[in-house]
């Protein structure tokens, strides 16, 4: 398809976007919630103040998507195409919502709520994570190598079970690698 900006359209349940390929695309202030994007293509794609709370996205593939200001609460990511999966989230609400067993290398997370997000044997690879809260965020057989939680906060990732060489911590949310050990630290 060739490129369209769409602002304010409602695609729920009752009102569906075509199924198809979408490129540079530009989607405003719309409506997915409880939507069916399941065998959709999005490459080179911005979602900007747009709702996809628990929208289906099987099979739906994501190449080069930046989501800006978008409520993205409940999506099972890994339902999606895995093949050029890529994309940027910045000022976004993913809680409940799972990345497990992608590759996510290099993504970057800027000022997202994260709470209870699965990362579990997600390749975070040098991903960034720029004033995120993950509170009860689960990594479990994650690799985080080189990835950047600097000013991160409210996680808790045992480096036990996950690979982390090279990952970035600040001093005051260091807190968050060792509270498995149920110790008090003190700054």
């Amino acid at each position: 398809m060739k490129k369209v900006n769409f602002y304010k359209e409602k695609f729920t349940a009752s009102t569906t976007l075509q199924v198809g390929e979408y490129e540079n695309c530009t989607f405003v202030n719309c409506i997915f919630a409880n939507g069916d994007l399941s065998d959709f293509i999005f490459e080179n794609c911005q979602f900007e103040n747009c709702d996809f709370s628990m929208a289906k996205i099987k099979n739906t593939a994501f190449r080069d998507v930046n989501f800006r200001n978008c409520k993205l609460l409940g999506l099972n990511f890994y339902e999606g195409k895995r093949v050029g999966i890529a994309f940027s989230f910045e000022n976004c609400l993913l809680n409940f919502s799972s990345f497990s067993e992608l590759s996510l290398k290099n993504t970057a997370f800027k000022n997202c709520k994260l709470e209870e997000v699965e990362f579990v044997g997600t390749d975070l690879t040098m991903a960034k994570f720029e004033n995120c809260d993950l509170l009860n965020a689960i990594f479990e057989n994650t690799k985080l190598e080189g990835a950047d939680f600097r000013t991160a906060f409210r996680f808790s990732i045992d480096p036990e079970i996950n690979k982390m060489s090279k990952a970035k911590f600040s001093a005051e949310n260091i807190k968050g690698l060792l509270e498995k050990y149920n110790l008090e630290i003190e700054f």
